[in-house]
């Protein structure tokens, strides 16, 4: 048969697919490697998604989404970062994934540039690349607790730089950036003239700390503390981790005013619309009762504690999570400078799958991610199966 693109032969295998789908092959695994939040689905969700196909309501919906469903997603965003968001400029996707492919399809040139973090979800730089765009990583440290420097970004920005990615709270590390680094993040934009793209999937798990997102700072409305300079923040949300509705992919792109046009035209070329009953089912999310999303946020947070204590019985460093449901930790002692078939023996001989940092960029060599959200008990026995630090 003729040839793929050469940029669909050259694309990596994903190390957090690789893995689990090792687990998943090995019978009585403990798999701690994916984000599947593994609650029930709340009761009024589901009936929302029933009757929409009860009443035989399967046909086009308007590609930008339903209105009532656009209207739930801005004014959650408007009333998160007090500022007002008007309905039109929040377009539903099937799925944050897809609301980024769109987004960057709508930035993105061939050969343009957006900097993404080192490390940072594999998608980002696998989804630039689909796109003939150029990923640039930005390197987030150890030492300085995995945040952005400004200083190390700016140093990457060339004349082909049009977008800068962020994503807070972070997958893999569990980091939330402060209101100040916000700040200065959209700062840095104006003064380079970048389109943001912030990743705000987790954006309804913080502990201790605020969510703070780009949005707030970007654009007008009464009472914004808006930074003069043009909208150029479009934000990712997505339903799958707040209500555990991964399957039914199901987020939204909230946009600076003015794009309608586009954003519809470009929609019809990518997904066209998103399934009905799904909309309905967000619409029921985003207005009913809250009780899922409060218990999932203890149920988070006391696993993230029990993992913590776990690893500080082990002697194994870890960056302490202040947001989504993942525990960033460093078992160097025991990779050998290869974390990734490690991870494959650790696997074999322990039955524990946990992610390889470098799935999510070179920086992670040496760490892993561990997934929160699942059982408690497995959550244990897992973890204390790791190799404890030697005493220096």
């Amino acid at each position: 048969m003729p040839e793929l693109s050469p940029h669909v032969r050259n694309a990596p295998p994903n190390q957090i697919r690789e893995i689990t789908q090792s687990a998943w092959a090995q019978p009585n695994s403990i798999v701690l490697s994916i984000g599947e939040p593994g609650f029930p689905t709340p009761a009024h969700i589901l009936e929302a998604a029933g009757a929409t196909l009860a009443r035989d309501e399967t046909g086009y919906t308007p590609n930008a989404g339903i209105m009532p469903l656009r209207a739930a997603f801005a004014e959650r965003a408007g009333r998160q970062n007090g500022v007002e968001v008007a309905p039109g400029r929040a377009f539903v996707t099937s799925g944050a994934q897809q609301g980024l492919h769109l987004a960057m399809s709508m930035l993105l040139d061939a050969g343009d540039e957006i900097l993404i973090p080192n490390p940072g979800y594999p998608t980002f730089a696998m989804t630039a690349e689909l796109l003939h765009a150029v990923p640039v990583e930005y390197p987030l440290y150890p030492e300085h607790d995995f945040q952005p420097r400004i200083a190390d970004i700016e140093a990457l920005i060339t004349p082909r730089t049009r977008v800068l990615l962020l994503n807070s709270p972070s997958n893999p590390l569990g980091a939330v950036f402060s209101e100040d680094l916000v700040q200065e993040l959209v700062l840095l934009a104006r003064r380079r003239d970048l389109w943001i793209l912030s990743d705000e999937c987790y954006e309804a798990f913080t502990y201790d700390v605020p969510h703070v997102s780009p949005l707030k700072y970007d654009g007008g409305g009464a009472g914004s503390p808006a930074i003069a300079g043009g909208e150029r923040v479009i934000v990712s949300v997505t339903l799958s981790k707040t209500y555990g509705l991964t399957g039914l992919r199901i987020g939204a792109l909230i946009t600076p005013a003015g794009l309608e046009k586009q954003m519809s035209t470009v929609m019809e070329s990518i997904v066209s619309c998103v399934a009905s009953p799904s909309q309905y089912a967000a619409l029921s999310a985003l207005t009913g009762p809250q009780d899922y999303v409060t218990e999932a946020a203890a149920h988070y947070r006391a696993n993230r504690d029990a993992a913590a204590a776990v690893l500080d019985g082990k002697g194994i460093p870890y960056l302490k999570a202040q947001g989504a449901f993942y525990l960033w930790a460093d078992v160097s002692h025991a990779t050998g400078g290869d974390v990734r078939s490690w991870t494959q023996k650790f696997l074999a001989e322990r039955g524990v799958a946990v992610a390889p940092g470098t799935a999510f960029g070179s920086i992670g060599e040496g760490w892993i991610r561990i997934a929160l959200c699942g059982d408690s008990g497995e959550l244990v026995a897992g973890l204390e199966r790791l190799p404890s630090r030697p005493l220096e």
